[in-house]
């Protein structure tokens, strides 16, 4: 068992946005190229999507496709990280129905992340779906299987590692020393680790039109910042001060820019600190900030675009790559699978030794 191994993965319910790569995507290329992990795996967690779209299986299908061309197009290497689609491992299903039987409905309901992920889908309680509710338990199954000593993860998702290490801990109190302990690794800064939507709101989300995906035309990129992102109320004229704390583009300037754009598209200042200390004093207008943002954005959407085009034109090596990683997947999980079978005793066929303690059973029943 190798002894740095990383678990990620997506659920598979649209393209990725920029949500994604400040908060997970960049990071997770920069963890790929340290070179300090045995083992890197990410996980497309269909059979998790499923659980809130079970009505709507084709919407999953057809963004595994998008998906994987955006982990592909923004710098994973197949060659160093695995990629994998949950619903092809059947280990992670024993997994989660073993581990179903460790945690109480009780404990699930104060999970901070599967309540507000009910409030915000809406689902009364008669009308939440038993695997929606349980999918920490799921979660949990994909981090074990793979031996995961590592999970980057949001700061929204801490809970459901905690979750992952009670159920790790009661199952090697229960049956022995089994399985691996993971640990939660955040993103470094604050907007790293909830970039907002263009609205401004505090989650990128399809269903709000807040998105920039990472495989948006230069079009959409330029109508979503200049029709969608407010700035400052307070900011009524160019000569007026303004605040940067709050303000959507300089979040995203936060977020994506870096000192050597300015000399190309804003050369009248040396870095984003003294671009804010004008708007903040007064006598820099919105318009001139949200250009800059859309060459910002450019800047870093360009080369993924154009890296997506080029595994467009070759699918057939997206589908041999997302093949390849499965089975090796399946391979490791399997493995774990049968660990866990045989620490709970209920590996009935893995040799023929059960045929004496049964008889010995027996015997002792007559005696």
């Amino acid at each position: 068992m190798a002894n740095d191994i990383i678990l990620t993965g997506d659920r598979p319910t649209g393209r990725l946005h920029l949500g994604h790569y400040v908060g997970s995507l960049k990071r997770r290329v920069e963890l790929q190229e340290s070179g300090e992990y045995d083992q890197i795996n990410i996980l497309i967690a269909d059979d998790q999507a499923l659980t809130d779209n079970a009505d709507n299986p084709g919407k999953i299908r057809d963004n595994i496709i998008n998906v994987v061309l955006d982990y592909l197009s923004a710098g994973i290497d197949p060659e160093k990280t695995t990629i994998c689609v949950q619903s092809a491992l059947p280990a992670l299903h024993a997994l989660t129905f073993y581990y179903l039987n460790l945690v109480t409905t009780a404990r699930l309901s104060r999970n901070p992340t599967v309540k507000s992920e009910i409030q915000m889908r809406g689902f009364a309680n008669e009308g939440l779906p038993t695997g929606f509710f349980t999918y920490p338990v799921s979660q949990a199954a994909d981090i074990t299987a793979f031996n995961a000593t590592v999970v980057p993860v949001g700061e929204d998702q801490l809970p459901m590692i905690e979750q992952t290490r009670e159920i790790v801990e009661k199952f090697n109190k229960t049956y022995g020393e089994t399985l691996v302990l993971p640990k939660a690794v955040i993103p470094e800064n604050e907007i790293q680790r909830r970039l907002p939507g263009v609205d401004g709101k505090a989650k990128m989300s399809k269903s709000l039109g807040n998105c920039i995906y990472l495989s948006d035309t230069p079009k959409t990129v330029k109508k979503q910042v200049n029709g969608k992102m407010f700035t400052d109320s307070t900011h009524l004229r160019i000569e007026d001060p303004g605040h940067t704390e709050g303000n959507v583009v300089f979040a995203y300037l936060d977020a994506f820019c870096r000192d050597d754009y300015f000399a190309e598209y804003l050369p009248d200042y040396a870095n984003l600190e003294e671009m804010k200390e004008h708007y903040r004093r007064g006598g820099l207008g919105d318009g001139t900030c949200k250009k800059f943002l859309i060459n910002v954005l450019e800047e870093t959407l360009r080369p993924i675009r154009a890296e997506r085009a080029k595994w467009e034109a070759d699918i057939a090596s997206v589908y041999d790559i997302l093949l390849e990683g499965t089975s090796k997947a399946k391979e490791i999980t399997n493995e774990t699978l049968g660990r866990v079978r045989k620490a709970m005793r209920i590996d009935y066929f893995e040799d023929r030794s059960i045929i004496g303690e049964w008889e010995k059973l027996l015997k002792e029943a007559k005696q």
